[in-house]
């Protein structure tokens, strides 16, 4: 599916150090995971974010308008240097859950203003990539609520067993899933009614939640049928919400986050990561996210 968006980013440091510094610690962490130790490889950064571009091709969902910039104009001053201002200067409108890469904390259904930013999402977590093909409503005696409709695909719990091939979510506190097919319009797609796009079954997110997954990284808009009555079951039971609860001190899992609309190039391996999920600090629900996947080696 073409080249991958890879970048030499290095992880947050302070100011002093400088980035090649930086790396070099980075590589030199001792990571023990499932009872075998890994380093990470600081040369190779693969950014599984969908670029937002104001003015060309966007993902969309939900039937939410696009997103737009346009220049600021303050009496005689326009902001944009091709129309005679003295520099760029754009206003941006975007929905941040339907125009691209974002990640939503337990704000999203409660009743209280809660910002992503005051969940303290961690500089970095251990993910582990898996790519998973959807199921049919009509192979699959897994369900959620409101039930699967004729037609709908499934990310079933069983597909994720096979998709770790023997393997365990043990020592990983992220998991980031790739769904089939992987076409590369994925980065510009809009998602509307007539074509639901698959979301995760309640067994699905039950495992993740007994398996203490704390952070979810999907490529598809929503973790919940688009259309489902207002019910949100996916995203209620990974933060520990009950059906229809509405106050965030009733939820077990508050601290939990959950990415949606990212995109994984198929060049980029299933396997360990050394996650670095980068937030806007927006005092909201949800905000637009760069997440960061650094590979471990086998030390």
């Amino acid at each position: 599916m073409g080249t991958p968006n890879i970048a030499r980013v290095p992880p947050a440091a302070p100011s002093l150090i400088r980035s090649d510094d930086a790396m070099m610690q980075l590589a030199s962490w001792p990571l023990t995971i499932a009872s075998r130790h890994w380093r990470v490889d600081p040369a190779r950064c693969y950014d599984i974010s969908i670029p937002l571009d104001f003015n060309g091709p966007q993902p969309n969902f939900f039937g939410a308008a696009r997103a737009n910039g346009a220049p600021l104009v303050a009496g005689s001053f326009i902001g944009d240097v091709r129309q005679g201002g003295s520099c760029n200067c754009a206003t941006y409108s975007l929905t941040p859950h339907c125009n691209g890469t974002h990640t939503e904390c337990v704000g999203h259904v409660t009743g209280e203003s809660i910002g992503i930013r005051s969940v303290n999402v961690p500089g970095f977590a251990i993910a582990r990539l898996v790519t998973i093909a959807p199921e049919s409503v009509t192979a699959s005696d897994e369900t959620t609520d409101p039930p699967p409709q004729a037609g709908d695909q499934l990310i079933t719990h069983r597909a994720l067993l096979a998709a770790l091939r023997g393997t365990t979510l043990l020592g990983a506190n992220a998991l980031i899933v790739r769904t089939l097919p992987n076409e590369s319009s994925k980065r510009q797609r809009s998602y509307g009614p007539e074509q639901p796009p698959p979301y995760f079954t309640a067994n699905f997110m039950r495992a993740l939640v007994e398996a203490n997954i704390e952070h979810l990284i999907c490529d598809l808009p929503s973790v919940d049928r688009a259309e489902d009555e207002g019910r949100l079951t996916a995203h209620r039971i990974f933060w520990g919400l009950a059906p229809g609860a509405t106050t965030a001190q009733h939820a077990t899992r508050p601290r939990a986050t959950i990415t949606e609309l990212a995109y994984v190039d198929d060049a980029i391996a299933d396997g360990l990561y050394l996650l670095n999920l980068q937030v806007a600090p927006f005092e909201s629900d949800a905000a637009p996210s760069r997440p960061l996947l650094f590979p471990l080696i086998p030390a």
